[in-house]
């Protein structure tokens, strides 16, 4: 499975990232490219140890199972539920926000597994370092996705 601690996956999405233009055309959903990348980075701060949200009845009951789901082979499906915490409803500046993610990317490969939260996940629950590597290759590869990136 590919993670955010592997260097080869972290050019991959840098690359993927360079591709976006603001006029990126979205194949699902409803944030604009910017207002994407905004989220991909306040994602980036959660697993940070940045943000935090408190654990959600739901996920206390289905997250471990949801997890495994998850991260196995398969994308994450499209129009999956946002963390209020990570949702980005006014729009932001496009150049700024491309920036900003590929700094995170760097930021979280270059500070490895010390650098991750120890926080649980406010759906998932405890996710260990290596898990929040690979959700978040996940997460960008399915928002990068939604753009054609």
């Amino acid at each position: 499975m590919k993670n955010l601690f592997e260097a080869t996956t972290v050019d991959e999405i840098k690359e993927r990232i360079e591709r976006l233009r603001p006029d990126s055309e979205r194949r699902w959903g409803k944030m604009s490219v910017a207002q994407m990348l905004a989220h991909c980075s306040a994602w980036m701060e959660l697993a940070a140890g940045l943000k935090s949200s408190p654990r959600s009845r739901i996920g206390r009951i289905f997250g471990h199972l949801a997890k495994r789901s998850v991260l196995g082979e398969e994308p994450v499906r499209k129009n999956m539920p946002t963390d209020k915490i990570l949702l980005i409803e006014d729009e932001r500046p496009f150049a700024d926000e491309k920036v900003r993610l590929r700094n995170w990317v760097d930021r979280f490969s270059a500070n490895g597994r010390e650098g991750c939260t120890k926080h649980p996940h406010s759906f998932f629950g405890s996710m260990t370092p290596d898990e929040w590597a690979m959700m978040g290759y996940k997460h960008l590869d399915h928002h990068l996705r939604q753009f054609g990136a």
